[in-house]
């Protein structure tokens, strides 16, 4: 093959190689953090994501209601570190005509979670007593003062003073740490408070971390297959170039 013949192959080659290793050194995209408080529902004995706004639900008599203020990104979830049963929320409140007893349990999160690494405020639990078609915005607002912003709730019962779901640039290790069970006493019955849900083997803090274990083997795989095909490629190319070399000959 002539020098003319062979200078677009090895561009080629040149670019291809240039253009793999480039998409292998790009890391892939971090997920933005954020300071927050969760809204979360009790449901079958485990805490869930609130599909609506407090403003937009309305919870039945005899539901619980969770809320929990945390470092999270956008792949993970902190849930409240105490799961009470409407039993243990309820059972010494009687009902009332006209209204309804919802559970509500508000975990104020940990140091690490805090903007200035303060100490929060301890978990609490009651028995909220509203009117039977009240929202869960009235259901909370029976823990405390309740500071929203742009229709975000942005403290509860003072908690924290100030910031409302401001990004977080770097996530701390102790952020990152998975949760500890807390116990938290219930007004009702025995608090079964730190206790993991009947059926369920992790705690919110596994949770939370499962999606970046999941994100880094991934990212291993992707760069394993990235570098076989590059490998590959290069072969194919020199083997193709080596056979047309020996035809000219």
């Amino acid at each position: 093959m002539s020098p003319v013949r062979r200078a677009p192959l090895r561009a080629l080659l040149v670019a291809l190689v240039a253009a793999c290793l480039t998409a292998l050194t790009v890391g892939p995209a971090q997920a933005a953090a954020y300071r927050y408080w969760g809204f979360y529902q009790l449901t079958d004995g485990a805490w869930a994501f609130a599909q609506k706004g407090p403003d937009q639900t309305v919870p039945k008599d005899g539901s619980v209601e969770g809320w929990r203020f945390a470092v999270a990104d956008e792949a993970s979830t902190r849930y409240p570190r105490a799961v009470l049963t409407f039993d243990a929320l309820c059972a010494s409140t009687p009902a009332e005509s006209g209204k309804k007893r919802v559970g509500l349990v508000v975990d104020f999160g940990r140091s690490a979670d805090a903007a200035d690494a303060a100490t929060p405020p301890e978990p609490k639990a009651l028995c909220a007593v509203v009117a039977s078609d009240a929202t869960s915005a009235a259901v909370l607002a029976t823990a405390g003062d309740v500071r929203v912003e742009k229709g975000l709730v942005c403290g509860i019962a003072g908690y924290p003073g100030s910031d409302c779901g401001g990004a977080v640039k770097e996530v701390t290790p102790e952020a990152k740490a998975a949760d500890q069970p807390v116990t938290i006493a219930g007004p009702g019955a025995t608090p079964t408070a730190g206790a993991t849900p009947s059926g369920s083997a992790t705690t919110a803090g596994d949770v939370a971390a499962a999606p970046a274990s999941s994100s880094t083997g991934g990212s291993t795989t992707a760069y394993v297959v990235g570098g076989l095909l590059l490998l590959a490629l290069v072969a194919y190319l020199l083997v193709r170039s080596r056979a047309r070399a020996r035809r000219d000959g």
